[in-house]
């Protein structure tokens, strides 16, 4: 056999793969969509939850979901890139180098379940704070560091040596080779790294289930002190989040709605992450073409 027909067996099998990965995606969103579209409405998700009584909606729950999001993305992309770089950058091969990089692949391969038992001894019973949105920030840090270090990483190395050499050639130093070269144009890459995590993080359960909590305090949305217990910003308070309230619902919900609840959870959770998702590149495109220069 001749290595035109291995290249056309080839080629078929990679576009045989391609659609089965398509065909899952499409049979899975399809599925939750079309099983949670009748339950969406206007007052599922604008009111608050119910423990008892039908009828509720998923308000908190979707807010609390939003709000740890941005919190653990505020604390993980800048130490993420910071640690990419200095990877990248400023790291010289050694065994020091390495046992950092083999500490960054065991946390990255860490199961959710042991990072929120991680983050319940940490964030919850050491510091004495119990279940609250900043512990349960602080462990999705955890969980999703790894990954943003070594997406940051990959994208600076990408980077062309010429352009980094054409700088540092003009007398740039090389930090601000770093900031004005470096990281515009590993800009794209880092920021599908960042989508990942936050996707991650908007869908994770089991380590938010140890230390964010299986409850929100009745909340009052036009309080915007951070520091009054019944203000939504109040990062002390336990939250939760839109993943453990469909969680929760199937295992220990007593409302007659149970199925509905959780399948209506189930597609505004996976929109949200569509969204996100499209709004965050639509986003990273405008801020690449700027850095750039491009069109």
């Amino acid at each position: 056999m001749n290595s035109k027909k291995w290249d056309k067996i080839a080629t078929g099998v990679f576009i045989v793969i391609a659609g089965i990965i398509v065909s899952l995606l499409v049979a899975l969103f399809s599925y939750i969509i079309v099983n949670g579209f009748k339950q969406l409405s206007f007052d599922f998700i604008t009111n608050p939850s119910s423990a008892v009584m039908a009828g509720g909606g998923i308000r908190d729950q979707l807010f609390n979901s939003l709000y740890i999001l941005v919190i653990t993305m505020i604390i993980t992309v800048p130490l993420g890139i910071g640690g990419g770089i200095y990877m990248a950058e400023y790291a010289k091969p050694g065994k020091v180098t390495d046992f950092i990089r083999t500490c960054i692949e065991v946390l990255a391969s860490l199961p959710s379940i042991v990072i929120g038992m991680f983050g319940l001894l940490m964030f919850v019973n050491l510091t004495g704070w119990g279940y609250t949105i900043i512990g349960g920030a602080l462990a999705l840090t955890v969980f999703n560091l790894p990954v943003m270090v070594r997406v940051s990483e990959d994208a600076i190395r990408s980077v062309p040596k010429d352009q980094k050499e054409a700088s540092l050639a003009l007398g740039i130093t090389h930090w601000h080779t770093i900031k004005t070269v470096l990281l515009p144009t590993a800009f794209p890459s880092i920021l599908t790294g960042a989508i990942l995590a936050s996707g991650r993080v908007f869908g994770e359960a089991a380590a938010l289930l140890f230390t964010a909590g299986l409850s929100t305090p009745r909340l009052d949305y036009a309080n915007l002190n951070p520091f009054s217990e019944t203000s939504p910003l109040n990062i002390f308070r336990p939250a939760e989040t839109l993943a453990v309230h469909i969680w929760s619902v199937n295992t220990q919900g007593l409302i007659p709605d149970v199925s509905e609840i959780a399948n209506g959870s189930s597609a505004v959770l996976v929109l949200a992450v569509l969204v996100f998702n499209l709004l965050a590149r639509f986003i990273g495109s405008i801020i690449h073409k700027r850095l750039t220069a491009s069109k």
